[in-house]
């Protein structure tokens, strides 16, 4: 029998990002596991121009697209009818269709847990949450963090803004800045290639930075207090195989969220203290609970 003929498009400048390192990451692990799997990155940034890119791939025959993020759910959108042979997967996405589905790893859920730690740990009482672009995951993670951070009741502010663009080293150092002379002194950034930007600024500003999707105190434990892990290329590795098993159902969504800790889960570095871990255990029991559910929506004010 033939192997299913794969591939994932990642959405951004060739090797940057953890986001799309989490996706390559789903992809390879698929390749190891003896799938066919083409890798795809697509450096536009408007929805056309990544449908075109998408058509192209499409037409090469494929079985299977994996559009890793939201920035996938407007193109995959436009295409999924012109291919109705094929089937697609939108990682971090929630249109689906006919022949698209679409899997997800509940980034809000660790996204509230880290601004429970921001308001705790904030020596200012100004918090910030910085990202790229208006996409539904980075809107729900706002929401989440700005739940976090009003739970923890001691009347933590949050500045919170969306730069425009995922991938902008200097844009993100400039607000981080910006951020900082507001009052912040830490900063959730849900960044992809700019996140280099953003931990200068914090390095040069004495600010301490809560990453996402990957484990960033591993990495950087000097400028990260924590990191809202969600682990989304697992879920391009779940789509594959659930494909290649006939597993694969359109017109539904897929979730993993802090019952699985290798999808999710906040990690903390050492300066956060043994109270504080304790009071993130409690939440973290409320989610895993369904006592909580954390935002979706943020009506709040936004950092001009």
């Amino acid at each position: 029998m033939n192997k299913a003929r794969v591939a994932v498009a990642l959405f951004g400048p060739q090797g940057k990002g953890s986001f799309n390192e989490s996706g390559l990451r789903g992809a390879l692990r698929a390749r190891e596991r003896g799938h066919a799997v083409q890798v795809h990155w697509i450096g536009a940034a408007d929805t056309d121009d990544r449908a075109h890119h998408l058509r192209q791939i499409c037409a090469s025959g494929l079985d299977l697209l994996v559009a890793h993020g939201g920035q996938g759910d407007e193109p995959v959108a436009l295409v999924c009818d012109e291919f109705p042979a094929m089937q697609f997967a939108v990682t971090q996405g929630h249109t689906t269709a006919a022949n698209s589905a679409c899997y997800e790893v509940l980034q809000e859920q660790s996204a509230f847990l880290a601004g429970v730690l921001a308001a705790l740990h904030s020596r200012t009482g100004i918090v910030a949450h910085l990202s790229g672009e208006r996409v539904r995951p980075g809107l729900k993670g706002r929401a989440a963090f700005a739940h976090g951070v009003r739970a923890v009741g001691n009347n933590c502010r949050l500045l919170t803004t969306f730069i425009g663009n995922q991938h902008d080293p200097e844009r993100a150092y400039a607000v981080a800045h910006d951020l900082r002379h507001g009052g912040a002194d830490i900063v959730f950034a849900m960044i992809d290639g700019g996140r280099d930007g953003v931990t200068q600024a914090c390095r040069e500003l004495d600010m301490r930075q809560i990453g996402n999707v990957l484990d960033w105190v591993e990495r950087d434990p000097a400028v990260f207090l924590a990191s809202a892990v969600a682990d989304s290329g697992s879920c391009a590795l779940q789509a594959i195989e659930d494909h290649a098993d006939n597993r694969f159902l359109p017109r539904t969504v897929r979730r993993y969220g802090l019952e699985n800790p290798d999808c999710v889960r906040l990690v903390c570095s050492d300066a956060v203290s043994k109270e504080h871990r304790a009071a993130l255990a409690h939440w973290q029991h409320q989610l895993l609970s369904g006592a909580l559910q954390p935002d979706t929506e943020y009506a709040g004010a936004e950092f001009a």
